[in-house]
């Protein structure tokens, strides 16, 4: 581990780890000169912290590292709020998954219909209701994550898959691209945002919206169309694996940004 390296930087730049430390303090400890967890443990005193105090936050960083170090991202959900989940991507992007799911309405009650799982180490898979879709199988398919990328899943996806399948979605960070955009300037739904940075879709699916993919379901249901299915997974499938690029640049501008302490 390089610590020139940029992702070693960007995740030991954010002090919100620590109890009571929110993007106020933060600044602040920027603002007096300490901009990583290297520099905070190497001063014998930090402004407007005592002695004691320092001390014991030594310790948190310490056993941050140490679970960084092993690849632990769970214990980041409890320490790290999900807004800075973002600065964990690029050291555990080959345990990425990136995720997508339609749904037979848009209540928060609506029946899952497809979950689409992509990921970076080829495990990746299309499940569907009534076929492969089930609560053993989409542990499978997450099994070994260590990061979740979704658009807009902190309100719909994720919410819904925990609802309809009870602790089956691993404990780890979660890197909400709906919210990242917007951080960087890219605004509206996930098909704006792939226009917006030019990404095409295959012509098949192209114009699909996600009431299109409702009805999709309803034809395959009602009168086992075939293409219907297979329409409506591919429409899934280039939602899940457009993630990908979203979440790169999205990353790689908020990483320009705080290594430049402009956020």
């Amino acid at each position: 581990m390089n610590p020139g390296d940029c992702w070693y930087v960007v995740i030991r730049r954010t002090f919100q780890i620590l109890p009571s430390v929110g993007r106020g303090k933060e600044r602040n400890l920027w603002k007096s000169g300490v901009y990583t967890w290297d520099d905070f443990m190497s001063m014998g005193k930090v402004k407007g912290i005592s002695a004691e105090r320092k001390a014991s936050l030594d310790k948190h960083i310490e056993r941050a590292e140490t679970f960084l170090d092993k690849g632990n991202t769970e214990y980041f959900c409890k320490i790290l709020p999900s807004v800075e989940h973002w600065r964990l991507y690029d050291r555990f992007r080959s345990g990425t998954a990136f995720l997508d799911i339609e749904t037979d309405g848009r209540s928060a009650y609506s029946n899952v219909t497809v979950v689409g799982v992509h990921r970076r180490d080829g495990g990746g898979c299309t499940l569907v209701r009534g076929q492969d879709l089930n609560a053993a199988n989409l542990k499978e398919a997450l099994e070994g994550v260590k990061m979740l990328v979704t658009f807009n899943g902190s309100s719909f996806d994720l919410p819904i898959l925990e609802y309809h399948f009870p602790l089956t979605l691993p404990r780890v960070p979660h890197f909400d691209l709906l919210h990242g955009c917007r951080r960087v300037g890219l605004r509206g739904g996930l098909k704006s945002v792939e226009k917006q940075m030019g990404i095409a879709r295959a012509r098949e699916v192209e114009y699909m919206t996600g009431e299109e993919a409702v009805y999709l379901w309803r034809a395959w249901e009602r009168s086992g169309r075939e293409n219907a299915l297979r329409m409506l997974k591919r429409y899934n499938e280039e939602d899940t694996v457009n993630l990908e690029p979203i979440a790169e640049r999205v990353y790689t501008t908020l990483q320009e940004r705080t290594l430049d302490l402009d956020i």
